[in-house]
């Protein structure tokens, strides 16, 4: 693991955990892939993101992150935050998907 981050989800009077874990990429040549963990309420995702080196497969799950939080029920909600309520997670999404964005992912462009 390289990196983690701590997102907060409100649910009636508890507020819970939400890590989220990023991997070292692994790989040689043009294949690399970068694996991610998100520790939802009703389990763990673990997505395998592929590019054609280290730098990109690190770049497109920071994406993907950032599409699955921006694309889950519990942002929806407007339960999940990370530093507070409304101001976003502080990763980038792909383009098709920044409309999406809050806060301040929306005006520093996360």
């Amino acid at each position: 693991m390289i990196a983690k981050r701590i997102l907060k989800l409100k649910r009636d009077h508890d507020v819970f955990d939400i890590a989220i874990r990023i991997h070292a990429p692994q790989g040689e040549g043009r294949i690399w892939s970068c694996r991610y963990e998100i520790d939802w309420p009703g389990g763990t995702q673990v997505m395998d993101v592929s590019g054609i080196d280290s730098i990109q497969s690190l770049l497109l799950a920071f994406q993907m992150i950032g599409a699955d939080l921006y694309t889950s029920s519990y942002h929806k909600s407007g339960r999940l935050m990370f530093d507070e309520p409304g101001q976003g997670y502080g990763f980038p999404v792909p383009n098709s998907l920044r409309d999406l964005l809050i806060g301040h992912d929306r005006e520093y462009g996360a």
